[in-house]
């Protein structure tokens, strides 16, 4: 270890997070991998590990810290409440900024059930006192695909809506940025997307195309949607969340295209076709 870390990550055994810490390792930065399970952290030049769970105390775990990357916690009944413990680990630990992953579209009346809580996490940022950067992604580019059924039938109630979904990778980028120079980005709210507005419909080709997997796009009722997804087994809050992903998408509320990606990074995000075509070069 060349120097005690000042910069926190977690969820770096994740998606977005992991790809922060990989890329904070490759600039020479040294951090904090905050993650549930020390054991799947990754094995990264200058970093330590440290055990935090929200909703637990993880104050302890924060101290010396300077600025944290707060990605959100996975989906549950009581995250609001992880996420507010969590704000108030990082003030008592004597954390000064804060990047929070939230979601295009926070509101307290968000379609989207879940926008909503990344709302009330926001305003408990905000009476924090502590100094923020709110990345407001869009839905993740790299699920489109995965939306689909082993039928090749990717269904929901979004009608002809457009939805401006955004790479991991981008959004990962977007986040190293702030993370690297932090002070450029206090009290900035960035809204991540892609570079286009897809309809479902729209999606479905292009998956169809790149792929060689016919995938078609069938818009349901709210019957049908519930139907459907009953058969999961998952609690009504969380049935009640999917669905409103596709009723978000239909009443526009994730159709905004932004240039914040380019903005802050410099360079322009992936479209489903880069995202796509990238998949198929690796295969």
């Amino acid at each position: 270890m060349t120097s005690s870390p000042t910069v926190g990550v977690t969820g770096a055994t994740g998606q977005v997070g992991g790809l922060v810490a990989r890329a904070l390792a490759d600039a020479g930065i040294a951090q904090r991998l905050l993650v549930r399970s020390p054991w799947n952290a990754p094995d990264l030049p200058d970093a330590e590990v440290r055990r935090v769970a929200y909703g637990e105390d993880c104050a302890p775990a924060l101290e010396g810290l300077d600025v944290v990357l707060m990605v959100s916690g996975a989906e549950s009944q009581d995250r609001v409440g992880e996420h507010r413990a969590f704000v108030d680990d990082l003030a008592e630990a004597g954390v000064q900024h804060v990047v929070y992953t939230s979601f295009c579209g926070a509101a307290p009346d968000a379609t989207f059930l879940l926008g909503r809580d990344h709302w009330e996490t926001e305003e408990h940022l905000r009476r924090s006192g502590l100094r923020t950067t709110l990345l407001r992604d869009n839905l993740y580019l790299d699920l489109l695909p995965e939306l689909a059924g082993d039928d090749g039938v990717l269904r929901g109630p979004a009608g002809d809506g457009r939805l401006a979904a955004v790479a991991r990778a981008d959004v990962a980028r977007v986040a190293t940025a702030v993370l690297l120079d932090p002070r450029r980005h206090v009290d900035r709210t960035y809204e991540l997307t892609g570079p286009e507005a897809l309809t479902l419909g729209e999606a479905a080709a292009t998956i169809t195309e790149l792929t060689g997997r016919e995938v078609r796009y069938v818009d349901e009722s709210l019957e049908e949607a519930y139907a459907s997804r009953q058969s999961y087994g998952a609690p009504q809050w969380q049935v009640d969340a999917w669905v409103s992903t596709y009723t978000a998408i239909a009443a526009g509320e994730m159709a905004r295209v932004t240039d914040d990606v380019e903005r802050v990074t410099g360079r322009r995000p992936l479209s489903l076709r880069d995202l796509l075509v990238r998949r198929a070069r690796r295969a």
